[in-house]
């Protein structure tokens, strides 16, 4: 399993970006994609997530009304639309994936780094004030 994410940059608050993470090495659509910050030293803060089985998606309330996750139609990349960016939002995020992604949000909390199995390396956002 494989999961690279892009699209990370320098923007000025109240801008957007749109983070990618594009996931390979799956036998089949049954798992979830997270994203989280991390932040060096501290533990991993889930963002969003969503369930590739069906849909289903799951917010921290940072995220909120500010944040959109989502999955292009082929499956294989899920992308988290970030707008009205602020300096707080600086850090860098990291895309992760867990199978059976039945249990996420059910059995399992969707938004805790335990849940996952896999990881990416991350992108880095930078909000200016």
């Amino acid at each position: 399993v494989q999961l690279v994410e892009s699209g990370g940059g320098l923007v000025q608050a109240g801008g957007f970006l749109r983070l990618s993470c594009a996931a390979s090495g799956f036998d089949s659509d049954d798992y979830a994609v997270g994203w989280f910050r991390q932040v060096p030293g501290n533990e991993r803060e889930g963002v969003a997530c969503i369930r590739l089985t069906d849909g289903n998606t799951f917010y921290a309330n940072s995220a909120k009304g500010r944040f959109t996750i989502s999955t292009d139609d082929a499956g294989n990349s899920v992308h988290l639309q970030m707008n009205s960016l602020k300096p707080v939002d600086t850090v860098n995020y990291v895309c992760a994936a867990a199978i059976d992604s039945h249990v996420i949000g059910d059995r399992v909390p969707p938004l805790s780094a335990i849940s996952y199995d896999f990881w990416g390396q991350g992108t880095q956002v930078a909000v200016s004030s």
